[in-house]
């Protein structure tokens, strides 16, 4: 469903840093210390990032990452609508386990005001070229709703998810993120399913 990001060097440089911003907090992880742990180089960090407050937007990239990784051992035969809620689940919790509560908010915050891009609204990201396919084939195989377009059962879908991040986010993190979504997520979207899947 997705490719492999082109620009493996700079995947390296982000899943590395935001790495080290869990284990070691944000503003403890140096430039130099993300330069070493990646194997990579100086210039190689500059001719990406500006410094280490760029990273914060990458957050998206890291979240593609695990989308591809996820999609690629996942069964093709699958209910569509029962792989929303496994790539959900396994998002979330890489999100409770891997990503300072801290700098979450942080980046929900700058998308907020910023007036370039948003990175986590990208629709060439590949969070959202997943979905899309998702929801096409949820479609076709009568697992998802047919009366609704495929750009807004992807929309519906991506809100939920923003809102109990957001959530999470404003309780700091005072419970299972991936656990309460487990819970909510098949209620959240308004029955998106399709005829051939059974009642929720």
């Amino acid at each position: 469903m997705a490719g492999k990001s082109k620009n493996p060097t700079k995947r390296k440089i982000v899943t590395t840093a935001w790495r080290l911003f869990y284990e070691q907090g944000y503003d403890d992880t140096t430039v130099d210390d993300i330069i070493r742990a990646s194997g990579t180089s100086k210039g190689s960090f500059y001719h990406y990032f500006e410094g280490k407050d760029a990273l914060l937007s990458t957050l998206s990239l890291l979240f593609d990452e695990k989308y591809e990784e996820l999609l690629a051992g996942i069964d093709p035969e699958m209910d569509r609508f029962e792989m929303l809620l496994y790539l959900n689940a396994e998002l979330f919790a890489v999100i409770e386990n891997t990503v300072p509560l801290e700098l979450l908010a942080k980046l929900y915050s700058t998308q907020l005001v910023t007036r370039g891009d948003k990175h986590l609204l990208d629709r060439n990201r590949v969070y959202y070229k997943a979905l899309r396919c998702i929801a096409a084939e949820g479609q076709e195989r009568g697992e998802l709703r047919a009366d609704l377009p495929v750009n807004e059962i992807t929309k519906l879908y991506a809100i939920c998810e923003r809102a109990l991040l957001y959530d999470w986010c404003i309780c700091e993190g005072d419970y299972s993120l991936k656990n309460y979504a487990k819970e909510v997520t098949p209620r959240l979207p308004g029955r998106l399913r399709g005829e051939k899947s059974s009642e929720f």
